[in-house]
Parts: structure tokens; sequence; C-alpha cells
């Protein structure tokens, strides 16, 4: 089971070097029949050594010490109250970034080791709003993981060439302007390692808590990061809510899809200062639509 594996290989376990075996069929072949024989047993128990390659991990402890890699930022969100599909699509998308490492001077692109995402992926479809109407779609809470990393590489002071707003405000992450919102083929984002040495994502997430947090390791350079958010400009008030059909409902039954948010612009300014070089300055603009959120009634509902 794909989601199975994930889940138990990447639960909260920390990154660690292994060194890898491998045990060829003609070797093993070889020593089986050896053994045979050896022994003139055919019929049962034979003990077999099998002829076994060690390949050392390209990365250790002791290699990472000689790079000096440490702690850069940390990222954290909130997903309590989420869903199960939606709870399942952030496990598994978290998964997918943990322990990868992006070499120096290179771009972290998280729609491209995310991979595609569906059910074939490990994935789980949920109920997303299109056209009007409710449809099942796989993958809904991935912008959950992109949020969580943005948060941590503009804490770690890395250069972001790509981010995108959400269209409106998602309770789920707090501060307006902290958000990622990713989707394959239109919105990515990408982090760019200017450390001067491997960068490494973990990722870590309490189920119980509904918390997701996001680490990044690299070599610390003396930079200072200062983030400082800017109130809500232009606010407009939230609308009534939409209205969807859910085939699943009961005449007279309702369900609360989306909570109403008003609209406006935040601004979050980035200074990261750097020994030796001058200070660089970011600035990260949201503008969100007013949204009245979206209730779900049953089929034959004269608002759906």
């Amino acid at each position: 089971d794909l989601n199975t594996t994930l889940v138990k290989q990447f639960l909260n376990v920390p990154l660690a070097a292994r060194t890898g075996w491998t045990v060829t069929p003609a070797a093993a072949q070889a020593a089986l029949s050896a053994a045979v024989t050896r022994t003139g047993r055919v019929n049962g128990p034979v003990t077999v050594t099998l002829p076994v390659a060690l390949t050392a991990p390209v990365r250790s402890v002791r290699w990472a010490a000689g790079q000096r890699l440490t702690h850069l930022g940390g990222g954290e969100s909130n997903f309590n109250g989420s869903p199960d599909f939606r709870v399942h699509n952030i496990r598994v998308g978290a998964a997918r970034l943990h322990g990868q490492w992006t070499a120096p001077g290179g771009t972290l692109d998280f729609n491209a080791l995310t991979g595609p995402v569906s059910a074939a992926r490990g994935f789980r479809p949920g109920y997303v709003l299109a056209g009007g109407s409710l449809r099942l779609e796989d993958g809904g809470g991935i912008c959950q993981v992109s949020t969580t990393l943005f948060r941590a590489a503009l804490r770690a002071g890395l250069p972001i060439p790509e981010r995108h707003a959400h269209s409106v405000q998602v309770a789920y992450y707090g501060q307006p302007g902290l958000d990622a919102a990713v989707y394959a083929g239109s919105k990515n984002l990408r982090v760019r390692n200017d450390t001067g040495a491997p960068l490494l994502v973990q990722f870590r997430w309490d189920t119980r808590a509904g918390t997701l947090r996001a680490d990044l390791f690299g070599r610390n350079d003396g930079r200072t990061v200062r983030v400082e958010g800017a109130p809500m400009s232009r606010v407009q008030m939230a609308p009534g809510p939409a209205f969807v059909r859910a085939p699943d409902l009961a005449r007279g039954e309702t369900r609360r899809i989306d909570m109403p948010a008003p609209g406006g612009v935040t601004l979050i300014t980035r200074t990261v200062t750097r020994p030796g070089q001058a200070t660089r300055t970011d600035r990260f603009r949201s503008e969100y639509r007013p949204w009245g959120g979206v209730i779900a009634v049953p089929p034959g509902d004269p608002r759906g």
C-alpha cells in the first residue's frame, strides 16, 4: 500500500545515512548451488552465505559535519479541524519533500519534487469548488505543505523567485501574507539555495495537534533576517455565502464547506543582511478578494 508505506517511512523519522547493500540473483544462485553440492542435501534446511556488495552513503554524519551544515530556519502551520482526506494529503505531500537535497546554486522546485498529484501517487480525492458546484479532485491540502515550506525559506533568508498568494484568505493559514499557493502548470513555489553548500529539507507533523513544520538545513554564512508584516489595507467585507449542491446531503441538511473571509491587500517585507554584502529587501505582496464562504445544500434546494 503506497499510502501506508509513505506514512511509515517518513512519519517524524529523522533522516539518517544508511549503508546500502546489493545481492545479485546470479551470485545468490551460485552460492546456493555450491552449498547444496558441498552438503549433498537437496531437501531440508541448508545454510547459505550470500555475497553482499556494500555501498557507503554519499552523505553521512561525518560528511554533513564537514559541510558545516546547521539549522537555517523553520516554518509552522496549523491544519487542526481538517477533514481526513486533507490530513492524508498533507502527510503524503510533506513526505515527498522530506529529505530532499538541493545543490549549491540550485533551485528547490516544489511542483517538480512533489510530482503528479494523483491517486496513483498516493493522494486522496476531496471536495473542491469548481464551476459553482462541488467535485472530487486529488490532492486537496497540498498548499498547506507549500505554505509551511515558504515560511521556512522566508525565515532562512533564502531567495524565493516564485511564490503565489491564494486568491482568498484561507482560515488554516492564520496571518495573511504568509501563504503559498501551488497548482501544477500554473502556480509553483521555488526557493534558491545561495548558501554555498547543500540544502536539506525536513518535515514533521502531529496529526493530533494538527501541526506541520518544515526545517531547512545548510551552511550558515552569518546572514540575519528580519520579517515584518503590514496591516491589511483596502479591506472589503465578506459577502454572503455561495451555495453548492452536494449529492450526499438529505433534504433539509446543510454543510459548511469553507469559511468566509474579508478581502484586502497585505505586504510582507523581509530584510536580509549578509556580512560584507549589501542588504537585500524582498517584498511579498498578497491580494485577496472578499469571500463569502461556501455552504453545501442537497439536490433540489433552490439555493444550490
